[in-house]
């Protein structure tokens, strides 16, 4: 390693920190910080030394990019996310997709609860069962080379022009426009767990401060949250993957 790859590897550790903080407040109990700080180590330096500098190009965004994806690259290669909690995550999604189309709106919990025969407990528990799915993986999108769940909220904030990730693209189309439609029809308690979050970029913890609500109520409440946005983008058909991006080579 040069000298030069030194000095930017300690200039951006704690951006690496900060990415595997704000990925480890979305994940299970069971993954580990080190695992995540590990992995996003090695994504900064494969954009060290995959950066070129280009006029408008910052090199923390690009880097941002490598980092989360090779910490989303450690978590599918732990298999982190166990099939019954997608099954789990299926059952919720639907639910308020059937709900929806009867009532016409977006059902509350109890009508969800209702829906899946359950008592409102219960259901909570579902949704505590069913937290850590991701709101569109590159599984929904077809991306046949690889399994990963990426949050596409966190491409929301990036500047997709400058990206050579696949996903990043097609946040700047079609999928784009339906997520911010589906989050603008989230109740409000919900968009705002999402502004908390995302805008405000506050943990579990302080979200549940704002809101004056338990952690797990803010976990539960993310889930349901995350089954509402994913119906609503499998039920606009934005999970199909744009012909153009059926290029293997691509990924």
């Amino acid at each position: 390693m040069s000298k030069s790859e030194d000095t930017l590897i300690a200039q951006y550790a704690p951006l690496v920190r900060r990415q595997a903080l704000q990925m480890l407040a979305r994940l299970p109990a069971s993954v580990e910080l080190d695992d995540l700080m590990q992995a996003g180590m090695m994504g900064l330096l494969d954009a060290i030394r995959r950066y070129q500098q280009m006029a408008d190009a910052q090199f923390e965004t690009y880097a941002i990019t490598r980092i989360r994806g090779a910490m989303l690259d450690e978590l599918r290669s732990q298999d982190w996310l166990p099939r019954s909690v997608r099954t789990k995550s299926r059952q919720i999604e639907s639910a308020v997709t059937q709900l929806r189309r009867r009532l016409m709106t977006e059902p509350t919990d109890q009508e969800i609860a209702d829906e899946l025969a359950l008592s409102l407990n219960d259901y909570h528990d579902l949704l505590e069962d069913a937290s850590g799915v991701q709101i569109v993986s590159y599984e929904d999108l077809n991306f046949r080379s690889e399994d990963r769940d990426g949050d596409v909220l966190d491409f929301l904030q990036t500047d997709a022009s400058n990206s050579d990730n696949p996903l990043d693209l097609l946040m700047s189309g079609e999928l784009r426009q339906a997520l911010i439609q589906a989050l603008d029809a989230l109740p409000e308690r919900e968009k705002l767990l999402f502004a908390l979050q995302f805008q405000e970029d506050l943990n579990q913890k302080e979200i549940a401060v704002v809101m004056d609500i338990t952690e797990g109520r803010v976990s539960q409440l993310r889930s349901q949250a995350v089954a509402r946005i994913r119906s609503f983008l499998k039920n606009t058909d934005m999970h199909q993957r744009p012909e153009h991006l059926q290029d293997h080579s691509l990924l």
